[in-house]
């Protein structure tokens, strides 16, 4: 661990509920619904209130997973800056292994998708290749 194996409290703006059936020994929990919660911290409370978690409106679908591994690709590519730190990074090695994930699951979704998720997905996965190849392009070559 980074941090020296120091516990950290979570950031503002996250709430800790403990939903497990069983304590610490094993045993089941007496208060079965309860859920305890951390002071301070974001979960899924009122949504006027501003107090929910981004994206709990937005159903999972083949599409948004896509879209938000495509996301990823394009962050390790450095095509967009980080949502915490603002900085462009760039993790080339990362943003490959998700590629190939993204061909995994082009290969293995092939004849179980509908037109539009398999024209997104080969779309997607066309347009991440490109940048990668482009990027690896304009990297200097070793031993020059």
């Amino acid at each position: 661990m980074s941090d020296g194996g120091k516990r950290q409290d979570p950031p503002a703006g996250y709430q800790v509920r403990d939903r497990r059936r069983f304590d610490a020994s094993g045993d089941a929990r007496d208060d079965e619904g309860a859920t305890p919660e951390v002071p301070g911290s974001f979960g899924a409370g009122d949504a006027a209130s501003g107090d929910t978690a981004p994206g709990d409106d937005l159903p999972v679908t083949f599409s948004t997973f896509l879209l938000g591994l495509s996301t990823q690709v394009l962050l390790h590519l450095g095509e967009i800056p980080n949502p915490m730190s603002n900085q462009i990074e760039t993790d080339l090695a990362a943003a490959k292994h998700v590629i190939d994930i993204l061909g995994v699951l082009e290969t293995k979704t092939r004849g179980n998708l509908d037109d539009g998720e398999q024209r997104l997905v080969e779309s997607v996965l066309y347009d991440l290749r490109m940048r990668y190849v482009e990027i690896m392009r304009r990297q200097p070559k070793e031993g020059s």
